[in-house]
């Protein structure tokens, strides 16, 4: 006969559960109100979902929801409609950027995805009927995937989770527990059955920076595909860094830049320039548009065993 440990408090599951109701509830009245539904006007109909990131009327959305539009409608959760022009859209990464003519009310702000884990809460918002938000939840299932669109190009540091994505709401945040928005939800993945894909939120900032600033995204090209991961403690130490987390090389496009400069499959990239990589997301930032034609060394631990220097010669994206 067993005895109870009358020092074991018993869980109480319904509490759990009301808690986990909670913090979804409180993330969506966070950022629910930020979330549009967007219209192309003009050109091939289409729409799906976006959601502003400031005060004066600057919308996120998907590049597919977009298309080739010059101007959009916007509706907000509340019945408000006006237009907006589209100031940029990059294909790479699937993001559009909206100017709206006049404000739209309510913005969410875009969190820090590198300090996703897995398993975290992720909540998928959408706007699809323009008067009431659609909400999906789940976990985190993986970070900083590098995946194929369904339009052929590599999309970089893709966030997975097994929040449902329901029509129209491409485009739409995807939300931490706290109301940060950790993604921009996206729809264009090949094979994405019962999981859905989200470009990460500093992915996205890049973009939004970039976009700002020269009406485009210029992006440096090396040829890899990659994956975050774990950065074993021993490889660290041999490197004298202290990061946790790093870039697996997947794979080397054949006759790229990466290539000829002697990248291999597995290679783990430490540091571009001097510059730490701790992630996907951090290749896509410090391969910019700066990067094109100039020498640029990549510190790595390679598949023999060894740190390595390389050094490579980005040209732009093709």
């Amino acid at each position: 006969m067993g005895f109870i440990d009358k020092d074991i408090v018993p869980v109480d599951d319904g509490a759990l559960m009301d808690a986990y109701s909670q913090s979804i509830a409180s993330a969506v009245d966070i950022v629910g109100p930020a979330v549009s539904r967007i219209e192309r006007v003009g050109g091939r109909a289409g729409h799906g979902s976006g959601f502003a990131v400031s005060p004066d009327g600057l919308i996120v959305t998907n590049n597919h929801v977009v298309d080739d539009a010059k101007v959009v409608r916007i509706a907000t959760p509340d019945g408000f409609v006006t237009e907006g022009r589209v100031l940029g859209r990059d294909v790479d990464t699937d993001i559009a950027l909206i100017r709206a003519n006049s404000s739209v009310g309510a913005w969410a702000r875009l969190g820090d995805s590198k300090r996703l884990r897995r398993g975290h809460i992720a909540i998928a918002i959408g706007n699809p009927l323009g008067f009431e938000w659609t909400v999906t939840a789940g976990i985190v299932s993986a970070l900083g995937r590098s995946m194929r669109s369904a339009s052929g190009r590599l999309m970089d540091d893709v966030i997975q989770t097994d929040a449902a994505l329901n029509p129209g709401n491409s485009g739409g945040p995807l939300v931490s527990s706290n109301g940060e928005v950790i993604g921009v939800n996206t729809a264009v993945i090949q094979g994405a059955q019962s999981i859905a894909f989200a470009v990460a939120s500093n992915t996205a900032n890049f973009v939004i920076s970039e976009i700002l600033r020269y009406g485009r995204v210029r992006r440096a090209f090396i040829g890899i595909a990659g994956d975050t991961i774990e950065l074993p403690r021993r490889i660290a130490l041999e490197a004298g860094t202290a990061q946790t987390t790093s870039v697996r090389v997947r794979r080397v496009e054949p006759g790229g830049p990466a290539e000829r400069g002697g990248l291999r499959d597995g290679d783990y990239i430490l540091a571009i320039d001097g510059k730490p990589v701790g992630g996907v997301d951090d290749i896509v930032r410090l391969m910019d548009g700066d990067k094109i034609g100039h020498n640029t060394e990549l510190l790595v631990f390679s598949v023999a065993g060894r740190i390595e220097k390389k050094t490579l010669l980005p040209i732009a994206r093709p």
